[in-house]
């Protein structure tokens, strides 16, 4: 299905609201912790199309449609949320973390040789990242894992034993795209060992 099936299901969600709860959902949004930061201005006083639009552009698709299902709840719109999850299945199901290579950019942006860099330095990753809560905060944020994979990766005893979970579960299912997203979350968390791998190649 393509990306703007995703934005429907949000747009049709956010139509649903009533002006409080609307203006409700966005001021929820702007106070939201964690990066990406979403500015005042890109949704005060705009339409549910262009709110949609700013969702999808900032968290990618899957990131966009979480989020939204979140706030909808902390705002107690239960019944809108379930709807935009019984509408959003078929979406979800084509979005980056399940559609794999074929998502468009079969190759991803960060190849190293014929493999993804984050599959090429898999060993290294599992061994030297050290900050792995605030890894899976970010990829649960941007709507790469879901709650249940946080949860059993978190379950885990060390760093080592999360970042394998981590790979053989949720990072295995995402395509390249997910695995973009990895990579941009430990360039930011992550600058100084990501330079030393690039420099192995």
């Amino acid at each position: 299905m393509p990306p703007k099936a995703t934005k429907a299901a949000i747009q049709d969600a956010l139509e649903d609201l009533p002006e409080k709860k609307l203006k409700k959902f966005c001021m929820v949004l702007l106070d939201r912790r964690g990066e990406p930061r979403v500015k005042t201005s890109a949704v005060e006083g705009k339409d549910c199309i262009t709110i949609a639009q700013v969702l999808v552009s900032t968290f990618t698709e899957l990131g966009a449609l979480q989020i939204t299902l979140e706030l909808l709840r902390e705002i107690d719109c239960n019944e809108e949320a379930e709807r935009l999850e019984r509408d959003s299945k078929a979406v979800s199901s084509a979005s980056a973390c399940t559609q794999g290579p074929s998502a468009g950019a079969s190759a991803g942006r960060y190849m190293s040789g014929d493999k993804h860099f984050v599959d090429k330095h898999r060993t290294a990753l599992i061994q030297r990242v050290s900050t792995v809560p605030s890894l899976l905060d970010e990829l649960l944020g941007r709507g790469v894992i879901k709650q249940e994979g946080y949860n059993t990766i978190m379950a885990q005893a060390t760093s080592q034993a999360m970042m394998r979970e981590l790979y053989k579960g949720p990072l295995n299912a995402c395509g390249s795209s997910g695995k973009d997203i990895f990579y941009e979350i430990l360039e930011e968390l992550e600058p100084f060992l990501i330079s030393d791998l690039k420099k192995l190649g």
